[in-house]
């Protein structure tokens, strides 16, 4: 499914420690190991606060790593500085997950659009108004929108604009952070089914931030699964009912069937994720697992290899 000569960005070992208070250190990111695709999306699932938003940061250089390196092309972007660095943003772009926060409500929707085309050269500024209404319509929205301010759109006209100024660079790859999750369900749908569209007719990588496995399962190619800032699973979306991992398992457990099969019992994990600042020695999904033995409680399981493109970190399955 995966060809390795499609591959565009490949993290290794990646990990990133907050200092903390009493001279403790918050670890966000665990030794993460994960790759992006020419024209697939990797969806990166998870609780809040497990590391997902902090991992994604990383990719367009908003944060670095304390460990590890992030190779776009073979070039680790950690090590990028100046001018090298401005430049490779280009190549790799983001949405919000709120876009009214991203964007100056002074600026007509003409501005936000082409700030970007403007701050690299691509266009003149008599160019603006046909390079707005180009952006505006592939992202399914009339050109005269141009003239209106971002307080006249909607939630999911606001969130098609961001996704327009995201494609205006024709970056390679898009990080998109609970980019629907603030929207109405049909509002998503319509949505998502834009970003597919854009990534069929581009070729474009997309990183995709949720808490909702339903929806990313949907479109996505790759489900990648954390935890207090670990990886615990990565597998193929397709293949999703097929994982293993207690935790990926409690959280598939947890999602509505809209198909009303009141058969399926809605499963919920006990007890609370301990504090990121407190960790526990070994398995970090210790303390809600059912399944936990003595090995659990001292040695944290590695990534590895269970089938063809499907990953996980569980010693059941060592």
């Amino acid at each position: 499914m995966f060809d390795e000569k499609e591959l565009i960005l490949e993290a290794k070992h990646v990990t990133r420690r907050f200092p903390a208070p009493n001279h403790r250190l918050l670890t966000a990111c665990n030794d993460i190991n994960l790759k992006l695709y020419k024209g697939k999306t990797l969806g990166l699932v998870g609780e809040s606060g497990c590391g997902k938003s902090t991992f994604m940061r990383f990719l367009v250089s908003l944060d670095t790593p304390s460990e590890g390196e992030i190779l776009f092309h073979g070039k680790d972007i950690t090590k990028m500085k100046g001018e090298e660095l401005r430049l490779n943003r280009q190549k790799i772009q983001m949405v919000f997950q709120d876009p009214s926060g991203s964007f100056n409500p002074k600026m007509k929707i003409r501005d936000i659009i082409c700030e970007p085309l403007m701050n690299f050269g691509r266009i003149k500024k008599s160019e603006k108004d046909q390079a707005a209404r180009k952006y505006l319509e592939l992202v399914d929205l009339p050109g005269e929108f141009a003239d209106r301010y971002p307080h006249h759109m909607s939630g999911g006209q606001r969130q098609r604009i961001a996704i327009a100024r995201a494609i205006v660079l024709e970056p390679e790859i898009v990080v998109m952070d609970e980019a629907t999750c603030a929207l109405d369900v049909s509002v998503q749908k319509t949505i998502i089914e834009l970003i597919v569209r854009l990534q069929k007719e581009k070729d474009i990588a997309i990183g995709f931030i949720t808490h909702d496995l339903g929806l990313i399962q949907s479109f996505a190619h790759q489900i990648a699964v954390m935890y207090l800032g670990n990886l615990v699973e990565v597998l193929p979306a397709e293949r999703l009912e097929g994982a293993v991992h207690p935790y990926t398992k409690a959280l598939i457990s947890a999602v509505f069937d809209i198909h009303m099969n009141f058969s399926r019992k809605i499963e919920r994990i006990e007890s609370e994720p301990p504090s990121p600042l407190d960790v526990p020695e070994g398995c970090p999904f210790q303390n809600r697992c059912e399944h936990c033995m003595e090995i659990c409680r001292r040695v944290r399981p590695a990534l590895k290899e269970l089938a063809p493109e499907h990953k996980v970190a569980c010693h059941i399955y060592e």
